[in-house]
């Protein structure tokens, strides 16, 4: 009795596990396909465009795995709504004690909308001055004529100089 338990609970979470990853992908196509008929409509957005599926895909691939996480623990026989309770209230505290990285994401945020600048772009930030090679809501990431990946976190970007 006790086995088919067990094999039941395996089964429901190779399942969630094989549903989040199907959901994922399927989101991931579709902002994909979205965002590549805005490219092909307009070529000039190709920037803002690629910048837009590595932001949604990646906040889009984390929303996901926290469902997951939670679905899992659950079936593990875990009381998700004490340990969802016990996150909200660390989480407020967290991010009352963390104004820069809530500054970070909030700058992130203003840099995308705004299209300050996209991947590809040749910025100067401050002292830094390359090609974006990566944007997310907390950091750009640059790289400079010598190779060297720069990161900074987006809320301490006060001026860009964008050159393309």
């Amino acid at each position: 009795m006790f086995e088919i338990l067990l094999a039941n609970k395996l089964v429901r979470i190779i399942t969630i596990i094989l549903v989040a990853f199907l959901v994922n992908k399927s989101i991931q196509y579709l902002i994909k396909r979205t965002l590549s008929k805005e490219l092909k409509l307009y070529k000039s957005k190709r920037k803002r465009a690629e910048t837009l599926i590595v932001v949604f895909g990646g906040t889009t691939n984390f929303l996901v795995s926290i469902i997951a996480i939670l679905l899992i623990l659950s079936e593990l026989g875990i009381n998700i709504t004490a340990l969802l309770a016990g996150i909200g209230v660390l989480s407020l505290a967290i991010g009352m004690a963390s104004r820069e990285i809530i500054a970070d994401f909030i700058a992130g945020v203003f840099i995308i909308i705004e299209e300050q600048y996209n991947i590809g772009d040749w910025v100067k930030i401050g002292a830094v001055e390359g090609i974006v090679k990566e944007i997310t809501l907390r950091k750009t990431i640059i790289e400079d004529d010598n190779k060297i990946m720069h990161s900074i976190p987006n809320g301490q970007i006060k001026v860009v100089a964008k050159k393309s």
